[in-house]
């Protein structure tokens, strides 16, 4: 691999069917979603030369598969292995997150991919139903953070302070984690079915307290150490609620190369705009385009061939001596 390094890929948590090498192979920012991909079970177009992923149980994949995202900052000092990130480009867990609803559509798995500082949320399946009391807006992010069961009631701001807004954007980014796991307690029986989960969430609160008061301040430190003990804590919490069977993931970054550009789906569902598509793309085929795209062209040809056949036979037919009708008519005739 050639290239700059920009940020840290590290694994919190994995069961013993994914196998993840120690060591320090730069991994390519652009095939981290393949990463997840294959840990899944699911295959890629190209092949991941990564020697950091090794080759686990197939027939025991991991049962969610959790990639937390965390702006402005290179590294985390989290438990786990870590990997650099080689040319640190924006990515997205679209991919898999398709090709999840695609194969498990039937069982409806849980799909979530979240941006609480963004507003941008993404859900799919069982996911509508069990976060549907998320808080996804900043304004239902703020009144989460003064409610009684919020985590200010026992988490230590130290030099953070509620009255001030960027502080407070990155609570309640620490918030929203703990509500995903405090949420999906409560249907621990989608936890144990046979479809696989998928949790995507993108944390930039970190980013905003470095540039409000400085990478150096003390602010940004107690920051910092918040968001690694969170996170550690979210990924164990998620890590038992499906019984050791999910792979947890953080990429900490401190900026991408180029700016993310992506469609999002509102909780609400509301209707796309005419400006989500400017350049009126085609809609992305899926893996059963080629197989239906057969099946009604040959069907078009049978049908057209026997429409052709039928009526051919019926114009050259002799009434008097191919059919039975006027055939049986005559002999009645004459008969009589």
């Amino acid at each position: 691999f050639l290239g700059v390094c920009g940020g840290e890929f590290s694994i919190l948590r994995s069961p013993q069917s994914v196998v993840f090498r120690d060591g320090s192979w730069p991994i390519p920012g652009e095939r981290i979603p393949d990463v997840a991909a294959l840990t899944m079970g699911f295959s890629v177009e190209e092949d991941l030369p990564w020697p950091g992923l090794g080759v686990g149980d197939l027939f025991h994949r991991p049962q969610a598969t959790v990639l937390v995202t965390v702006k402005g900052v290179d590294k985390l000092p989290v438990k786990g292995f870590s990997y650099p990130i080689e040319n640190a480009v924006p990515f997205s867990l679209d991919s898999v997150a398709n090709a999840i609803h695609t194969l498990f559509s039937e069982e409806t798995p849980v799909v979530l991919q979240l941006a609480p500082s963004e507003e941008r949320v993404y859900m799919v399946g069982k996911a509508n139903t069990v976060f549907e009391d998320l808080s996804v807006t900043l304004r239902q992010l703020r009144n989460r953070l003064f409610q009684d069961s919020s985590i200010l009631s026992s988490l230590p701001l130290n030099s953070l302070s509620r009255n001030n807004e960027v502080d407070l954007l990155f609570l309640s980014e620490l918030q929203v984690l703990h509500d995903i796991a405090s949420l999906l307690s409560r249907h621990k029986h989608l936890a144990k079915d046979h479809s696989p989960d998928l949790y995507s969430l993108e944390l930039s609160g970190l980013e905003e307290v470095g540039k409000r008061y400085g990478e150096d301040s003390q602010q940004f430190k107690d920051a910092s150490q918040i968001l690694v003990d969170s996170l550690q804590k979210f990924a164990d919490e998620m890590f038992n609620l499906y019984g050791g069977n999910a792979v947890v993931e953080v990429v900490a970054v401190k900026e991408f190369n180029s700016p993310l550009s992506r469609k999002t789906r509102s909780i609400l569902q509301a209707s796309q705009g005419k400006n989500d598509n400017p350049y009126n793309l085609a809609y992305p085929y899926n893996y059963d385009y080629s197989v239906i795209f057969n099946i009604v062209l040959w069907m078009m040809i049978g049908l057209a061939l026997a429409v052709i056949v039928i009526s051919y036979n019926l114009w050259n037919m002799d009434p008097g001596y191919d059919s039975i009708i006027y055939r049986m008519t005559n002999q009645k005739i004459r008969m009589d």
